[in-house]
């Protein structure tokens, strides 16, 4: 299975899949939504694109399970596969600005420390050096103290699954899909003055 949900947003250079290698497209099922390229979250459209025995082994069993994809939504992807692709580029450029802003915010505040990501809208900054000069050893009261004081709301690297054996750096993840420049500077800057006080 290739996981291609993010194929399309990617801020510089060519998306590459898996199914590009030699032998690898006869034994590679991807999966794609339309929520991410199309803006179409919550339209619950998607596809899985494979060779045609597994195709019509998932078929048979989509069918049962949920029937199928109601008529207005299917007409709607294929307007968003056919149309022109002046909106996506749009979005990228929204996005990198947005990514731009808080990274730019974030690796500027005391104790957090943020790489730049070339696809998706989510960043992961390491907060390890914040909450040791808050005196905190769980990432979570960090979570819940930061949305206390700031009304900044996060989820952590312990909301991805139970932490590997000897993982000392701590995480959080922010989002930037859904809100804009604006709300990401005044968000994030009373995040920087809430840790910039530990100094």
């Amino acid at each position: 299975l290739s996981d291609e949900a993010y194929f399309d947003i990617l801020f510089d250079g060519t998306p590459k899949s898996i199914t590009q290698f030699p032998g690898l497209p006869e034994r590679t099922v991807i999966l794609y939504t339309f929520s991410k390229k199309f803006a179409m979250t919550g339209w619950r459209l998607g596809a899985a694109i494979g060779p045609r025995e597994v195709i019509e082994t998932i078929s048979r069993f989509n069918v049962n399970d949920e029937s199928c994809t109601n008529n207005f939504v299917q007409w709607a992807g294929v307007a968003a596969l056919k149309g022109p692709l002046d909106d996506h580029r749009k979005m990228i450029d929204i996005l990198r600005e947005r990514r731009d802003t808080a990274i730019s915010i974030l690796n500027d505040t005391e104790g957090i420390h943020v790489a730049t990501p070339n696809s998706t809208f989510y960043l992961f900054p390491n907060v390890t050096k914040a909450m040791e000069k808050l005196g905190m050893k769980e990432v979570e009261d960090f979570r819940k103290y930061v949305l206390d004081k700031t009304g900044v709301s996060f989820t952590t690297r312990n909301h991805f699954g139970t932490p590997l054996p000897g993982e000392t750096q701590k995480y959080v993840r922010l989002a930037y899909s859904g809100i804009n420049t604006p709300e990401i500077i005044e968000g994030l800057g009373k995040m920087k003055e809430l840790l910039t006080v530990l100094r």
